[in-house]
């Protein structure tokens, strides 16, 4: 585990709005993103019987929709040990290959910090 603390400001802010994400609305996953101007977008996990989208392609199609061109950064909070490669590869649509996608556990600490590429 990584002590959340050596995060910037910007990056646990984003962690915070995913881990908020995740709790009120009882989601599996949370997640945020920042875009090229340090609008965030979160959201949490899609389960529709017609759609099913994880929390982070969520919240990047929200900042897509919104009309981000570009992500900064990247946060889940979620029980699981690794960030997807359908995840990162949302991160990398818009925001390239060197993106930083944050992983933190349900409580907030993180897990690892892994690049979209």
């Amino acid at each position: 585990m990584t002590d959340s603390t050596v995060l910037g400001a910007e990056d646990r802010k984003i962690v915070t709005l995913a881990r908020s994400v995740r709790a009120r609305n009882g989601v599996p996953e949370g997640a945020a993103v920042r875009d090229e101007t340090g609008r965030t977008y979160a959201a949490g996990t899609v389960a529709l019987e017609s759609l099913k989208l994880s929390a982070l392609q969520t919240a990047v199609a929200m900042a897509v929709a919104s009309g981000a061109t570009s992500l900064e950064a990247a946060a889940v909070v979620s029980e699981a040990e690794a960030a997807s490669e359908a995840d990162r590869a949302a991160v990398r649509d818009l925001g390239g290959p060197d993106t930083p996608v944050l992983l933190a556990g349900p409580d907030g600490t993180l897990r690892s910090t892994v690049t979209a590429g």
